[in-house]
């Protein structure tokens, strides 16, 4: 479980996929939620009928996977969301070929699905697409119903005038959605309760017994269909869409502690030493790290602007990191030291390549240099009032600190004490350059 120190779950870009059907492709929209270190395992994620991944329930959950180490493929079945196609026109087939193609591009692009998880009617396409993806080791349901085609029923349809009219109208939270015929005939097709003594993965099913939707009699019967393992878990006091975000942290939570039984985790590495970092790539993205320092675990990428995910800092955003937190630290120890009363310290820390020969305050790390050097300029706000005599001893003492000492050895820094604790403007000195670096490349 995350800590209330965890950096929280990073979620890529929207991803575009392809679904083939009779009519030609359709294009389906997923996102990735990412741990903020090695997954653990990746899951597929399936809304329910009228929702989509964006849906509160669906995003809370994939959140809530994430936050417990699980890189998690959210996505919008055909007709809903950001997905192609015409809600009328879909059916359960076209949803159940979802799950295979969404599942098919995470074995591509990422690593294919050890967990699938299914809410309503997404459940059902997970539980019937399952036995074809055979990665998958344990599948989850929320608020699933027994029988495709009692969702029409279920979501305050006629399915009766359906059949006769041809299609018939029904409205949910302000929007109108149109059910065709050719949805229940497709439906009729699918018994789930059929399918489950050949599911042969670990099942749980999760149901609330105040869900006025799917009536927990739903899970009574996919469990009393289902074969060993398979597992209950009430959600007490919860509604179908688990609208309390409580419930859908509390259903996330279960689903990561349960399916862990079923899984095979790979044995973390470990530094060598205790005073050694340990940087291992996580397999995902072209840059993407994990750092793990003593018992701290820290996550490492580059902007998007040169290939990465942005899901951590750069390398050298770290060397940032760590210039500014030594002269931060160096300064308090000094202020304890001699008793002085400074108010809270921040350090704002740039870096940039620079023209050896147009820097003027680089000092003597410029000095008969060609091309370009480091160059980092660190701001030092302090809260409250500082005597101008102050400033400069603090400027000191701030290049006492070991990490400046280190650095200077083959790059300029420039230390100043700023007017205000706010983040101060730092424009660059001569022809500076990019502050930010060369962007044609990684900063690394």
């Amino acid at each position: 479980m995350t800590s209330a120190a965890t950096p929280p779950p990073k979620q890529t870009p929207p991803i575009r996929f392809a679904l083939s059907t009779p009519a030609g492709d359709l294009e389906l929209a997923a996102r990735l939620d990412l741990p903020t270190g090695p997954p653990r395992a990746y899951a597929l994620l399936v809304h329910g009928y009228t929702c989509s991944m964006d849906l509160a329930i669906t995003r809370r959950i994939a959140e809530g996977l994430a936050g417990e180490g699980f890189a998690v493929l959210r996505i919008d079945l055909p007709g809903h969301g950001k997905s192609a196609g015409a809600f009328a026109e879909a059916n359960f087939t076209a949803f159940r070929g979802a799950v295979l193609a969404a599942a098919e591009l995470m074995r591509t692009r990422y690593e294919a699905p050890t967990i699938l998880v299914g809410h309503s009617l997404g459940g059902a396409a997970i539980l019937s697409a399952a036995s074809e993806i055979p990665e998958a080791k344990a599948v989850a349901t929320i608020g699933t119903p027994a029988k495709v085609a009692d969702v029409v029923r279920l979501i305050g349809a006629s399915p009766e005038d359906v059949r006769a009219n041809g299609e018939a109208d029904v409205e949910i939270d302000g929007h109108r959605f149109t059910i065709r015929r050719q949805f229940l005939e497709d439906a009729a097709a699918y018994d789930i309760e059929e399918t489950l003594p050949r599911l042969r993965k670990a099942l749980l099913l999760l149901h609330a017994p105040r869900d006025e939707i799917v009536g927990i009699d739903n899970a009574a019967r996919l469990y009393s269909a289902a074969r060993h393992p398979k597992s209950f878990v009430s959600l007490d006091h919860a509604d179908h869409l688990l609208k309390d975000p409580r419930d859908a942290a509390y259903a996330a939570r279960v689903i990561a502690a349960w399916s862990s039984r079923f899984l095979e985790e790979a044995p973390q590495p470990t530094p060598q030493g205790h005073d050694a970092v340990l940087v291992s790539e996580i397999g995902q993205g072209q840059f993407q790290n994990t750092v793990l320092a003593g018992r701290h675990r820290l996550f490492a990428d580059e902007p998007v602007t040169v290939g990465g995910n942005d899901l951590g800092p750069s390398p050298y955003d770290y060397l940032a990191i760590a210039l500014g937190a030594c002269k931060s630290m160096t300064l308090r120890m000094y202020a304890r030291h001699k008793g002085l009363d400074l108010g809270r310290i921040s350090v704002n820390v740039r870096h940039g390549k620079v023209a050896a020969d147009h820097c003027e305050d680089c000092g003597a790390v410029a000095e008969g240099r060609t091309g370009r050097i480091d160059r980092f300029e660190c701001m030092i706000a302090i809260d409250g009032e500082v005597a101008p005599e102050l400033r400069d001893r603090l400027v000191e003492i701030a290049g006492k600190c070991p990490v400046h000492k280190t650095l200077q050895q083959t790059a300029a820094i420039v230390t100043r004490v700023g007017d205000t604790h706010e983040p101060t403007e730092i424009t660059p000195t001569g022809d500076a350059g990019n502050l930010d670096g060369q962007q044609a490349k990684p900063k690394s």
